[in-house]
C-alpha cells in the first residue's frame, strides 16, 4: 500500500516540475553555447522522470545528494531557478550538492542518513549516482555500512546507458546493475526510469522501509538523456534509432497526455504553465547576469570549521 498516493494534483505537478526541469536545462546549453557559462556543463534532459517521481514520494526533511548533473534535483526540491543558474547549494532545502569525484557523493549519501538516524528524525536521504559510479571501490565499503547499520538511505543509480560515453554492456559482464545489492543482503531493484509513476511507486516502497527502520535499497532508474554526457560530448556512439526510440517515451509527454485524457487540465492550462516556466527560466536568466561576481576572499570561507573540542594527539 502506498504511503503517498497518485492523484490529480500529482500528475499537475509532475508536469510543471518536469517542464521547468526541461526548460532551464535547455537555456543552460544555449547560453554555455554563448560561452556565458563555463567550465564543465552536464545536462538532464530526458531523465525528469526519476527526480519527479522521487519528490512525489518524499517528505519535508528528506534530503538529495546527487552528481554533477544536478540541476534538475535542486529544482525539484525548491531551490529557486535563480539560486541555481548563479550559485548551487541548499541547505535549507535539503539539497546537498552535485559532486564532480565520480561516486564521491555516495558515501557522503549514508553519512546524511547516519546522523538523521543519530538524531533520532524520519527523515531519508535519497543518493543519486550515474551507473559508471557504481564501479568505485566506495560504493561496496558504503553498502556494507549502510546495511550494517541499517541506514536509511536510498542510493539510487540513473542508469543512462553510458556513463561518460562507454556503453554498460562494454563495462561489465553483469549489464543489470541493480543486482549488486544482492551481495549485501539489500533490497534491489530494477525501475523504469522513464514512467514517472514506476519511479514513484519504487521510491514510495523504498522510503517507507527506510522510515520503519529497516534500512537501505538499492534502486537502478532505467533512464536516458536525450543530450551527450557534458556539452562538449557529440554523442557519436549511439545511433540515431536509438535516440528516437528514447524520446517517444518522453515522460514530460507521458504525463501531459494523461492530463488532457483524463481531463485533469486542458490545453489552455497547458498553455499557461509553458508561460509560467518560460518568465521563471528568462527570470533567471537576468537575475545570474545582473549578480556581482563574488569576493575572491570567498574561497578561503567555510575551510575549516571552529570546533569546541580541543586538538588530542592520538
Amino acid at each position: 500500500m502506498s504511503a503517498v498516493e497518485i492523484n490529480k494534483d500529482t500528475y499537475l505537478k509532475w508536469f510543471e516540475s518536469m517542464l521547468l526541469m526541461r526548460k532551464f536545462e535547455e537555456k543552460t546549453g544555449q547560453l554555455y553555447g554563448q560561452q556565458k557559462i563555463r567550465g564543465f556543463c552536464h545536462l538532464y534532459i530526458g531523465q525528469e522522470a526519476v527526480v519527479a517521481g522521487a519528490i512525489s514520494a518524499m517528505q519535508k526533511g528528506d534530503s538529495m545528494i546527487t552528481t554533477y548533473r544536478d540541476h534538475a534535483h535542486a529544482l525539484a526540491l525548491g531551490v529557486s531557478a535563480n539560486s541555481i543558474m548563479a550559485h548551487i547549494f541548499s541547505k535549507e532545502h535539503n539539497f546537498y550538492g552535485g559532486h564532480g569525484i565520480v561516486g564521491g557523493q555516495i558515501p557522503l549519501g549514508a553519512g546524511i542518513a547516519f546522523a538523521e538516524k543519530y538524531k533520532g528524525t524520519d527523515n531519508v536521504n535519497i543518493c543519486y549516482m550515474g551507473d559508471g559510479a557504481v564501479r568505485q571501490g566506495a560504493l561496496n565499503e558504503t553498502f556494507n555500512m549502510a546495511m550494517l547499520w541499517k541506514l536509511p538511505v536510498i542510493f539510487v543509480c540513473e542508469n543512462n546507458g553510458y556513463a561518460m560515453g562507454t556503453s554498460v554492456e562494454r563495462t561489465t559482464n553483469m549489464s543489470d546493475i541493480y543486482k549488486i545489492g544482492l551481495g549485501f543482503d539489500m533490497p534491489c531493484a530494477p525501475v523504469d526510469g522513464m514512467d514517472p509513476i514506476a519511479v514513484h511507486n519504487a521510491m514510495d516502497e523504498a522510503i517507507q522501509r527506510a522510515r520503519k527502520g529497516e534500512g537501505p535499497t538499492f534502486l537502478e532508474m532505467r533512464t536516458y538523456r536525450y543530450r551527450g554526457h557534458s556539452m562538449s560530448d557529440p554523442a557519436k556512439y549511439r545511433t540515431k534509432d536509438e535516440l528516437e526510440t528514447y524520446k517517444a517515451k518522453d515522460p514530460i509527454e507521458q504525463v501531459r497526455e494523461v492530463i488532457l485524457k483524463e481531463k485533469y487540465a486542458d490545453e489552455a492550462w497547458i498553455t499557461s504553465i509553458e508561460e509560467k516556466v518560460k518568465g521563471i527560466v528568462d527570470e533567471s536568466v537576468k537575475f545570474a547576469e545582473e549578480s556581482p561576481f563574488p569576493d575572491a576572499s570567498e574561497l578561503y570561507k567555510d575551510v575549516y570549521v571552529q570546533t569546541d573540542y580541543p586538538y588530542q594527539e592520538i
